[in-house]
């Protein structure tokens, strides 16, 4: 991991909630109808339900969740995100979006999380899928958590420095078995971890370190395949979603919808009542 080249900017690629997802597009991945969406919930004891122009589409969304990668159609949506099981959708969101534009050929992540403050948030991210070179990984680690600057460790050294959130760092690495870990900025305090990540050839693998002191940091994982160099590569690691706890819970396009496009709008942060 010394001879890692960092390929990416902080920040470059996070994007602010207002109107943000109509600069993700790669309309080269997608066609000209539909924008690839995932969706991390990432606030920790706050289970929520999910409402499009009034209607309930989610129920009971649990944190941890990570959705598969979903082909949305393109177009306009009000959305609000309340305490789970709330009797209808008359009282205060906790986050609300209003007239969502989401273009076609978007990709990216949103991510429901809280700020180094503990207050709740919508974080799109935009997920890089340009070419990886032979024999080499992606690998984007992303601070979504109420917690001050970390330093991101691989093999006890420090590959990126000083992360606060909501920003992100990507490094271009071998593929392979990396055990890394999440500490305080200019510390030995281990936040999260250590955890083996299986960095595949070819792929991106995205990192989150979530969480809040009170109910703990965890690592979710997240990995966007198909972005070999020609020619590519040996193939090395796994396929698909997981988070550390275990794996995640699949949700139909259109639920995930209304959760996913919540990071495009003019969004209405509201402090929680727990």
């Amino acid at each position: 991991m010394n001879s890692t080249t960092r390929t990416i900017g902080r920040t470059a690629g996070v994007l602010t909630a207002a109107g943000a997802m109509a600069l993700v597009a790669t309309p080269a991945l997608a066609d000209s109808h539909t924008a690839t969406v995932s969706v991390l919930h990432a606030v920790p004891d706050l289970p929520v339900d999910v409402y499009a122009n009034g209607e309930r589409l989610i129920d009971d969304f649990q944190p941890g969740t990570l959705t598969d990668p979903l082909s949305l159609p393109a177009g306009d949506y009000d959305l609000a995100l309340y305490p789970a099981d709330a009797a209808d959708a008359s009282g205060e969101p906790l986050l609300s979006a209003m007239d969502v534009a989401v273009p076609a050929g978007a990709n990216a992540t949103v991510v429901a999380h809280l700020t180094e403050a503990g207050q709740p948030a919508l974080t799109p991210f935009v997920n890089e899928t340009g070419d990886i070179p032979a024999g080499q990984a992606r690998v984007t680690v992303r601070h979504v958590a109420a917690a001050p600057a970390v330093d991101v460790r691989a093999g006890g050294q420090v590959v990126v420095d000083g992360l606060t959130n909501p920003n992100e760092e990507s490094l271009t690495v071998p593929a392979g078995t990396v055990n890394a870990d999440v500490v305080l900025a200019g510390t030995d305090t281990v936040a999260i971890g250590p955890a083996d990540l299986t960095l595949t050839e070819g792929a991106t693998t995205v990192v989150y370190a979530w969480g809040s002191g009170d109910a703990g940091y965890e690592l979710a994982v997240q990995e966007i395949t198909g972005q070999h160099s020609a020619p590519s590569g040996v193939p090395g690691g796994s396929a698909g979603l997981a988070d550390e706890s275990g794996m995640p819970l699949p949700v139909g396009a259109a639920v995930v919808a209304g959760l996913a496009l919540a990071g495009a709008g003019a969004v209405r942060l509201a402090r929680s009542s727990r």
